[in-house]
């Protein structure tokens, strides 16, 4: 028979190795790290306290976990929506990444490769400086993907996570904007301003800055159908909405835009 002692009351004290969790929007995904952080404390790390050639649980505790609230692409390979534990086989020139379904381990004690959903290896890099903590972190933004980075000792890891955008938005725009003919200056300008961005078909996105403006006109909305209009090569079009922009930004006390206004008419010019 076993007996288990159990305490009502415990001292709060510092853990070794802390929690951490970081969350970060990619694209139009959120993406959250659940991880407890390490520190050196005067020992060796890789090719000592973490072997290298063996599964480690990529932190300390219980294994690292990564969750996606849609499908992302991690180097290239597509991962369905869900929470994953991250482990890794460390190496003195490149590690394997493995993510897996098996979420109820305790560090890598009892990992199988059954529950792997992908494997993929990258190179260790030396960092310049010494990292007494473990971190990780979401680096190398842009509107489309990240890199998510691992530093630990004078060691770095990183890998790309990649979402799909433009076929959303795209399917958002038909929807909202296209298909009920929107008569809504906020659809009208978001619709104008991410074709502009894009590089998408001008003439149709000048359409609707210039309704946008029409309905509700505002210096920020004016400044995109000046920036539009300079683009398709309507000079004097785009020369009088950014002088219309820069009067109500100033009648707003805006400086920002003011001085974009400023930019704008110079290039113009």
């Amino acid at each position: 028979m076993t007996s288990i002692i159990t305490y009502a009351q415990q001292i709060q004290m510092p853990q070794a190795s802390p929690a951490a969790s970081i969350s970060q929007k990619i694209g139009l995904t959120d993406v959250v790290v659940e991880y407890s952080r390490p520190s050196k404390k005067g020992r060796k790390i890789f090719g000592t306290l973490v072997p290298y050639g063996e599964v480690w649980r990529t932190g300390a505790n219980s294994s690292t976990k990564l969750t996606f609230n849609s499908e992302v692409n991690i180097e290239g390979n597509p991962i369905p929506a869900g929470t994953y534990a991250l482990y890794t086989i460390p190496g003195k020139k490149e590690w394997e990444v493995i993510l897996s379904e098996n979420l109820e381990l305790w560090g890598a004690i009892g990992y199988s490769d059954d529950k792997d959903v992908l494997r993929f290896k990258v190179p260790a890099e030396k960092l310049p400086e010494n990292y007494e903590t473990m971190e990780i972190s979401f680096n190398d933004m842009t509107d489309t993907g990240a890199t998510l980075n691992l530093q630990w000792e004078k060691t770095g890891i990183g890998f790309n996570i990649t979402t799909e955008v433009d076929p959303i938005v795209m399917k958002q725009i038909q929807e909202m904007v296209i298909d009920v003919n929107s008569d809504n200056p906020g659809l009208l300008y978001q619709a104008a301003s991410y074709y502009f961005s894009k590089d998408k078909d001008l003439e149709q996105a000048y359409t609707w800055i210039s309704q946008s403006v029409k309905a509700d006109p505002k210096y920020w909305t004016m400044h995109l159908k000046a920036k539009i209009a300079d683009k398709l090569g309507y000079k004097e079009a785009a020369l009088a909405s950014a002088q219309e922009s820069k009067e109500m930004a100033e009648e707003a006390k805006n400086p920002d835009y003011v001085n974009l206004n400023d930019r704008l008419i110079k290039t113009i010019q």
